[in-house]
């Protein structure tokens, strides 16, 4: 499978195989471009374009975002990236001494520091279920979330697509089955946007947060939450500042202005969604058929690789997937900023870029590959060629 891009499309490194935009994406020249053509329409006249121009161009991008994930625009506002909306949700919770928050094991770290903070203040729980992987069916995942929950149960936070596993959850199911025991769920979409097809409004979900700087391309800072209606009115932003209790929509007005700061990754997320809508004649569909079936492609090329079966089945795969690795050196954990060696490895000797994640614990490792629209089916041909060296396949 090619590449849906013509060479220098994106800033990439030439000779770098980049098998890892899930992590922070790649923005492409022409977003780039469009970012700078607002940096200095906003530098021309700073206090016009944050003052006075500001609001409309806000209410624009909104609009164009929210039909994109299937939201109406008053039900969403921007936010730097779902890590932050994510606090912004949990830190408005009122949760008891004695409450309970549930979470899964293939949450992510910083979304599970958020929630183990959040308890120690409050005095909350931390529930956690424990989602077996390899996966063989996405019943397993529903089941092991309601088999955690509890009477003291008031939120989950749920990954739709989970960051060190890659699986596509079934969240509506997920979402219907918490709420018929009277548990909201907070799902952390972070990979979602631009990888499913979103119909925020359908789903049922209490909260909503996603990026736009993975799958849409958007410059880094651009993410959206959406809070159903009936829950606006106990959200508040991590920073309260000048729109903060503005009447006339409080719940936007506090997002929208939380000190002087660059707005031009939310802005230009329109001409992102724009820009990939138009790489083939399908659109978007197409777009995410061709990336699903490249790391399908990727996927089982590893797996046979490392002489495994396939971690999940394609019904839970979106543009990534995760493989088992064998254990990797035992050594005390490290901070997750640490590089796993046989990543720094892939990096230093073959120009791969790929995470090598510890999970669920040390020794324990995954790696994950990404397929988006820049890559081919021969950046995982490398990637295994390699694999076999460091491991001694044959």
């Amino acid at each position: 499978m090619n590449s849906l891009v013509e060479p220098g499309a994106f800033l990439l490194a030439p000779g770098l195989t980049y098998l890892n935009h899930g992590s922070f994406g790649a923005c492409p020249r022409t977003v780039l471009r469009a970012q700078s053509r607002l940096r200095a329409r906003m530098e021309r006249n700073p206090a016009r374009f944050l003052s006075r121009d500001l609001p409309a161009l806000l209410e624009s991008a909104r609009r164009e975002v929210a039909a994109f994930v299937g939201a109406r625009p008053g039900n969403l506002v921007f936010v730097r990236n779902a890590t932050t909306g994510v606090n912004a949700v949990l830190r408005s919770q009122k949760f008891r001494r004695g409450d309970e928050l549930l979470l899964t094991d293939h949450a992510y770290p910083a979304c599970r520091n958020a929630a183990t903070h959040v308890a120690r203040l409050t005095g909350a729980k931390i529930r956690q279920a424990r989602i077996p992987f390899p996966l063989h069916h996405p019943e397993q995942a529903l089941e092991a979330i309601l088999a955690a929950a509890g009477p003291r149960t008031r939120l989950a936070l749920v990954d739709h697509v989970t960051s060190p596993t890659a699986l596509v959850l079934p969240i509506g199911e997920i979402i219907r089955a918490l709420a018929e025991r009277g548990i909201e769920t907070l799902v952390d979409g972070a990979h979602a946007p631009g990888m499913l097809d979103l119909r925020l409004e359908d789903l049922g979900a209490a909260y909503y947060t996603g990026n736009l700087h993975k799958w849409c391309c958007a410059p880094k800072g651009a993410a959206f939450l959406w809070v159903r209606e009936d829950r606006q009115t106990n959200i508040d932003p991590a920073v309260i500042s000048l729109g903060y209790g503005r009447p006339a929509n409080p719940f936007q007005g506090a997002f929208d202005w939380t000190g002087t700061d660059d707005p031009t990754p939310w802005l230009a997320a329109p001409p992102a969604i724009r820009w990939v809508e138009g790489l083939t004649p399908g659109g978007w569909p197409e777009v995410r058929r061709h990336c699903r079936e490249l790391a399908r492609v990727g996927a089982r090329l590893l797996a046979r690789t490392l002489q495994q079966e396939a971690a999940v089945p394609d019904t839970l795969l979106g543009c990534m997937a995760a493989l088992p690795l064998p254990d990797g050196t035992t050594v005390p954990p490290t901070p997750a900023t640490e590089i796993d060696p046989l990543q720094a490895r892939l990096y230093r000797h073959d120009r791969i870029e790929v995470p090598v994640i510890s999970w669920p614990a040390p020794p324990k490792r995954l790696l994950r590959i990404s397929a988006m629209v820049y890559n081919q089916s021969t950046d995982y041909v490398r990637l295994a060629g390699a694999l076999q060296r460091e491991f001694n396949l044959r």
